[in-house]
């Protein structure tokens, strides 16, 4: 019953969370992960800046980690150091080593291994990042990371649908439903990004955390050229 929900019937598809960059990678398609308000934005701008970063997910002990690669290691958004806010990486300076642990864009690195790339987008980057997955032959799968329920299980966030959409819009190939509606999702909100990530549950969450300037950064479409990639556990910008 499965194979009726894998989209295999057409070359860019939409997945969601763990078990859907789980199963991308096991049909080994390029994967696009996809975290707008935290992992993936903080991704471009810190390896756009020269950074190297060490995806981790959360629950894990970090220190191993950190001292194979004589890396720091990622605070919490509140924490006073390098953390997870798109706003606190943009002054990362050149040839920072950085674990980051997360639990959701750190936790899909994880089970992408194997597929034959793996890149990190964002609304920042959308259309770098559609570029760089147009030269991949095979099937694509866009990945909207999704946030975590207090009970762990997946919810559906709908900021990573609109920048998962705004990569999809960008790839000129035959979309699934699933992909379709995402690119659907991100033409309905682009006139005003800003004013729908600052809307979105997610949104209002870091803003009334004092986070407001992530949202104003994630907001900004094609900011970036910069596509991480990630090659053996270790993401580096491209």
């Amino acid at each position: 019953m499965s194979g009726y929900y894998d989209q295999s019937r057409f070359r860019i598809r939409l997945e969601w969370g763990h078990d859907g960059v789980r199963r991308a990678a096991e049909r080994s398609d390029a994967i696009a992960i996809v975290d707008v308000l935290s992992f993936s934005t903080s991704s471009v701008i810190a390896t756009s800046r020269g950074a190297t970063l060490y995806p981790l997910p959360m629950g894990q002990d970090p220190s191993e980690l950190a001292r194979r690669y004589d890396a720091e290691i990622a605070v919490p958004r509140t924490g006073d150091g390098w953390s997870l806010s798109p706003a606190r990486v943009s002054t990362i300076p050149s040839g920072t080593r950085l674990v980051l642990p997360s639990p959701n864009g750190s936790a899909c690195c994880t089970y992408a291994a194997g597929a034959p790339l793996v890149l990190l987008g964002a609304l920042v980057n959308a259309k770098a990042a559609a570029q760089r997955l147009t030269r991949h032959d095979g099937a694509i799968s866009v990945i909207a990371a999704g946030e975590r329920w207090p009970d762990n299980t997946m919810r559906v966030a709908v900021e990573d649908l609109i920048g998962a959409g705004a990569i999809i819009a960008s790839l000129d190939a035959d979309r699934s439903p699933e992909a379709g509606a995402a690119a659907g999702a991100f033409e309905y909100a682009r006139p005003e990004l800003h004013a729908t990530l600052a809307a979105c549950g997610s949104g209002i969450e870091l803003i009334e955390q004092g986070f407001a300037d992530d949202v104003s950064l994630a907001a900004q479409l094609d900011a970036y050229s910069c596509v991480p990639l990630l090659h053996d556990g270790v993401i580096r910008g491209s």
